[in-house]
């Protein structure tokens, strides 16, 4: 009695999500251990007083005219230019630092398909749109209602964990580690969390899940110039002034990574491309590596590293902080 030979399932078959295309990379534990040292390094190298004061604050002031930090916001027309300017000049924050995690997933999607147009490439930013705008804004609109009752609109710095800490590390905690989880995934070790029907009937529900991570970072983020931002949206109890606020703060927020995503991407069309696209499971460990730097780097440096200035435990300072 002959038995039909089962054959192996196809490349696209394989695959339970976009970030999971189901080729595993063969050396996954180096994959994954340059994902936690990288994000470690990062988390202990970062300078907020650079990131912060020297690149956001100096490139607020030179968009908007004047001291961004310091000036009031005169109503709600400067709001919103202010919301949008803010977001644009914290790209390189310690919150926007992991949208750049997005980007060795982007990149993966936008190799595989290199000979498309530019237009084609540029599709993945608008799915993460999708699933960011709308979360922001909601979260504006509330603030436009209870803002002046949120612990982030407290200015006091009492000793200890405060509500408004509590608050920045449960988010960003959270978000840390969907992003390693997410990173563990692709490489192959945990099943995916995507693999869901809706993510096989609508492949780009996962871009709406990383734009949905995005759009959360301002549910605590203590950057001051943002700070300004909600207690101005708070103060005017307009929900629809905030929920326009926080929506272009979240859209400045990833301007300067959608122009990373398409310069690499047309990079990527030549040599690099074909590189990446001979071998899959190149992607696969792009995007693992990718998510893992962002997530270690949120929960070491918003969890961890905070729990070490409060002086509850220890973690190691770069001598230039």
């Amino acid at each position: 009695m002959t038995h039909a030979v089962a054959e192996k399932p196809a490349i696209h078959e394989t695959g339970t999500s976009m970030f999971v295309n189901g080729l595993f990379p063969r050396r996954r534990s180096l994959v994954i251990a340059v994902g936690v040292v990288l994000g470690f390094l990062l988390a202990y190298a970062w300078s907020p007083q650079l990131a912060d004061d020297q690149i956001g604050f100096n490139a607020a002031d030179a968009m908007l005219g004047h001291n961004a930090l310091t000036t009031p916001i005169a109503g709600v027309t400067s709001g919103v230019l202010f919301a949008f300017v803010s977001g644009l000049a914290g790209s390189f924050t310690a919150c926007n630092v992991m949208v750049l995690g997005a980007v060795g997933p982007l990149v993966g999607e936008s190799a595989l398909s290199r000979r498309e147009s530019l237009a084609r490439m540029a599709r993945p930013i608008g799915w993460l749109a999708v699933g960011m705008l709308p979360l922001s804004a909601l979260y504006g609109a509330l603030v436009g209602v209870f803002g002046t009752h949120m612990p982030q609109f407290s200015t006091t710095h009492s000793p200890g964990l405060s509500p408004r800490i509590i608050q920045a590390m449960t988010d960003f905690g959270v978000i840390g580690v969907v992003m390693i989880v997410l990173g563990l995934a692709a490489a192959g070790v945990v099943p995916d969390p995507l693999a869901a029907a809706i993510s096989r009937r609508f492949r780009n529900a996962p871009l709406i899940l990383m734009g949905m991570l995005i759009g959360a970072f301002l549910i605590g983020r203590p950057y001051p110039l943002f700070g300004q931002m909600f207690r101005s949206a708070a103060q005017h109890h307009n929900p629809l002034y905030g929920a326009a606020a926080f929506a272009l703060q979240s859209l400045g927020n990833i301007v300067v990574m959608s122009l990373i995503v398409l310069l690499i991407s047309v990079v990527l069309r030549g040599r690099a491309g074909r590189w990446l696209a001979a071998e899959p499971a190149r992607v696969s460990a792009l995007t693992a590596s990718g998510f893992l730097i962002a997530g270690v780097f949120a929960v070491l440096y918003w969890d961890v590293r905070v729990l070490h200035l409060m002086g509850y435990i220890w973690f190691p300072t770069a001598p230039w902080h």
